[in-house]
């Protein structure tokens, strides 16, 4: 375990902003992340529990108390049975693209499509990470937690986690932190069938194939570069949390009104927007083509301090000096712009610390 003080949060970050932490702490074992975590709350002084910063936006005057920085690791798989899949148990401060990689290279499939996405394993059943047609809720087995009110370790069984499209039980709330995730992962030489149409494209296959775990991880990773969602220090691009905002969710009746907004403003022959049945009867929709059709096209912002990524409008950027004021006030032009022109209203999908947008 260390102790620093007054560390920039920005190093801790993938947007690379942020101000100070008064207090810094970096844990390597579960003993020391719950210890840590149960005295400063018995001093009952503010915290903060970081992993990777792939998804935190911290106010640029700092955080006034206690950070206690993941940096615990471990992946054990604890059986492999072809019919019941492998269990593996893997410590929340573990790299999430190294566990993937190792996936592809062990036969457990059922993550491949989650390859290059930044952040630690521990972060990953909070916002339930998804893209390319998987989400972590479909491999995970439980999760176990640090239960800061009961002050007791507590595990969750897969349906007890409340997993939905970008949430869960553990997201809106600081009661419990996560220790570490068990995983069941299909033992296979192939990928799970393949449901985004731009990935299969670019492997050359139709929807729905299976395909080597190894192609389906390069196909991924191909995708990700092109949009700027694979982290490099030399690539501004990358300097982000990713998409910023959540694809909306509408009720069959809101998605109609956005349809008729949408000819308003873009004209009758204009292309609809995209549609995505969800299991409820609601309708999902795209935040980057509302962004991108709302007048916020690659590059918006730019020279900077902050802009849109030149290669996704869905990832709101830092250029090499933005404060988190310079990047929530991006935010903000985007998310009000395009309320005006289509009536929706985005939700941000990074956590604002000390920040609302």
């Amino acid at each position: 375990m260390r102790e620093d003080h007054d560390v920039p949060l920005a190093s801790l970050t993938t947007m690379r902003v942020g101000g100070p932490a008064a207090r810094l702490v970096t844990v390597s074992t579960i003993d020391e992340l719950v210890d840590t975590v149960r005295e400063v709350d018995d001093a009952d002084e503010p915290l903060l529990v970081v992993s990777g910063g792939s998804n935190l936006i911290v106010a640029d005057e700092g955080f006034e108390g206690t950070v206690v920085h993941v940096a615990t690791g471990g992946v054990t798989p604890e059986s492999a049975d072809f019919c019941a899949g492998a269990l593996v148990r893997v410590a929340a401060g573990e790299g999430w693209d190294s566990l993937v990689e190792r996936a592809v290279a062990e036969g457990w499939a059922g993550v491949e499509g989650l390859s290059g996405i930044p952040g630690l394993t521990g972060a990953t059943p909070i916002q339930n990470v998804g893209a390319y047609g998987q989400d972590v809720s479909q491999t995970i087995w439980s999760v176990r937690t640090w239960d800061r009110r009961d002050q007791a370790v507590r595990t969750f069984a897969n349906g007890d986690c409340g997993f939905g499209y970008r949430r869960s039980r553990f997201k809106g709330t600081d009661r419990f932190v996560v220790l570490d995730v068990l995983f069941q992962f299909e033992i296979a030489d192939l990928s799970r069938p393949v449901a985004y149409a731009a990935l299969a494209d670019g492997l050359g296959v139709p929807l729905g194939t299976r395909v080597p775990l190894a192609d389906a991880r390069e196909a991924v990773l191909d995708q990700r570069r092109s949009r700027g969602m694979v982290l490099d220090a030399d690539d501004h691009d990358t300097w982000s949390c990713g998409s910023f905002f959540t694809n909306p969710i509408l009720s069959p009746r809101g998605f109609d009104d956005l349809v008729e907004r949408v000819s308003d403003r873009l004209g009758p022959e204009a292309p609809l927007p995209p549609r995505f049945s969800e299991p409820d009867g609601r309708v999902k929709t795209s935040a980057a083509w509302l962004i991108d059709r709302a007048g916020f096209g690659k590059g918006h912002g730019l020279p900077g301090p902050a802009a849109l990524s030149t290669k996704h409008t869905l990832a709101v950027t830092n250029r090499g000096g933005a404060t988190t004021s310079d990047v929530l006030a991006l935010a903000r032009e985007v998310r009000d712009g395009v309320e005006e022109a289509f009536g929706v209203r985005l939700v941000n999908e990074p956590v604002l610390v000390g920040e609302t947008l």
